[in-house]
Formats: structure tokens, C-alpha cells, sequence
């Protein structure tokens, strides 16, 4: 059977072994959970790696996420809705679907192609074969602890993207728009609810795991040299950004009810 990761060939055989592949890889990295504490340094080196080397990506990302809200919303409300509205109607927007999915998408982009080159390149070089011949669990020691950073600094950058791009729409209005500061965060803070602050975290945890699960199961099943592991960083970015799409559309008709 050919090694490189099928998860979304549709052909039935192999899009049922891929699934499989993917399940039991999540299922044992769950039970290396009871590892946590002990592997603690393992798990902050990648929170520094998966969060802290993204904040400025992050940030440039969301005040141009904010602006450009900012602007579109007021053109769509142009000789329709009060402009007094504005802030309200962009803090909803970023906090609960453009701060978590775009700042999922750029992380997919970034640390999902970098997890599976990292694991991909020692799969290929025939080091993880060399760990399990020691005895030691690769699951455990690469995998558990880019799953369990993902899912920390995911709500924790979202939570920044949040507040960058209600910045930049704040900005945006003022400078551009000509509403005034008072008017804008009279909006925000008039249709502003902590279930909505909330939930987008909580969607950013989900795609936190998603991320990381999908560039360690791609990193893992690599063959073929150097090539192999581009294929696999591409397949990475590819099925992270799908899924968290997937993801997003199935908690948001659970979260948010109508």
C-alpha cells in the first residue's frame, strides 16, 4: 500500500484505511496525555515555536482583517443601516468567525507545513524508526506535545486577533470613515457578549487539534526522500485548511442557534 497519508483520496479503500490511520494516531496521542506533566518542557518548546513565532504574522494579518471589516461593512450599510452600528456589527463578525478561522488558516499555513517537514524529514532519514527500536514512543514525544500546544496557544493568539482587529476597524472607521471613536465602541459594546468572545475560542481550540493532528499524521506517514516530504507539507496545509472549514460550518450550527 502506498505510505503517503490518503485522508481525503475519495476512492473507498483508501479513504477508509486513512481515516483509520488518522483515529488511531489521535487515540494514542489522547492516551499520551497521562505523559503531560512529564513532558512539560517538550510541550512549552512547541507553544514558543507554534504561538509565540506567529504573534507577528498574527497581528499583521488581523489589523488588515479589522480594516478592511471595517470598510466593508460600511459600504454594505451605506443608505440602509445607521452607522452608529458599525462597531457592533464588526466585533461580531471577528470574534466569532474571521479572528478564529483566518488566524487557523495562517497558523495551518505556517506551523502545519512545519510540523509535517519536520516529522516528514525524520521519517524519511529513518529516525522514528530508530526511536521505536529504543523503546522510545515517537507518539509521545513529537506528537503529544505539538497536539497539546496547538490546542493551548490557538485560543490564546485568537484571543490577540481578536483585540488587533477590532484595533484596525477602530482605525479604519476613524481615519477613513469618519465615525467617531465614542460612536464606534458605543456599537461594540452594545451588541458585545462574552458567549460570543467564548465560542470563537472554543472553535479555536478545535482547530488548534485539527492543525497539529494533521501535520503530525502527514509528517508520519512520509515516503519518498525529499520529495515525500514536500508532498507531505503540501497535504498538511491542504486537509488542515479543509477541515477546519468543515469544522467551522459543524460548530457553528451548534454554537450559534437561530
Amino acid at each position: 500500500m502506498d505510505e503517503h497519508s490518503p485522508v481525503f483520496d475519495l476512492r473507498p479503500t483508501t479513504l477508509i484505511s486513512g481515516l483509520g490511520r488518522l483515529s488511531l494516531m489521535l487515540g494514542r496521542t489522547l492516551l499520551a496525555f497521562r505523559y503531560f506533566f512529564s513532558s512539560l518542557h517538550l510541550v512549552v518548546n512547541q507553544m514558543y515555536h507554534i504561538g509565540v513565532k506567529s504573534i507577528w504574522l498574527i497581528m499583521i494579518t488581523s489589523v488588515f482583517t479589522g480594516g478592511v471589516s471595517a470598510w466593508q461593512a460600511a459600504y454594505q450599510f451605506k443608505n440602509y443601516v445607521p452607522i452608529r452600528y458599525l462597531g457592533g456589527a464588526v466585533g461580531k463578525a471577528v470574534l466569532i468567525e474571521l479572528a478564529p478561522v483566518l488566524t487557523a488558516l495562517v497558523i495551518a499555513g505556517r506551523v502545519g507545513a512545519g510540523i509535517a517537514a519536520e516529522i516528514g524529514s525524520m521519517k524519511v532519514t529513518e529516525q522514528i524508526d530508530a526511536m521505536e527500536s529504543m523503546s522510545v514512543d515517537p507518539i509521545r514525544y513529537l506528537v503529544m506535545p505539538r497536539f497539546a500546544a496547538g490546542i493551548i496557544m490557538l485560543p490564546i493568539i485568537t484571543a490577540l486577533a481578536d483585540f488587533i482587529a477590532i484595533f484596525g476597524a477602530l482605525l479604519v472607521a476613524v481615519s477613513l470613515i469618519g465615525v467617531e471613536t465614542e460612536t464606534f465602541m458605543n456599537g461594540f459594546k452594545q451588541l458585545f457578549t462574552l458567549s460570543d468572545f467564548f465560542s470563537g475560542l472554543i472553535k479555536a481550540t478545535a482547530f488548534g487539534a485539527i492543525i497539529s493532528m494533521m501535520g503530525c499524521y502527514h509528517g508520519f506517514f512520509t515516503s519518498g526522500g525529499a520529495q515525500g516530504v514536500g508532498a507531505s507539507t503540501t497535504r498538511a496545509v491542504v486537509s488542515s485548511a479543509v477541515m477546519v472549514l468543515i469544522a467551522d460550518y459543524i460548530m457553528a450550527t451548534l454554537l450559534f442557534r437561530i
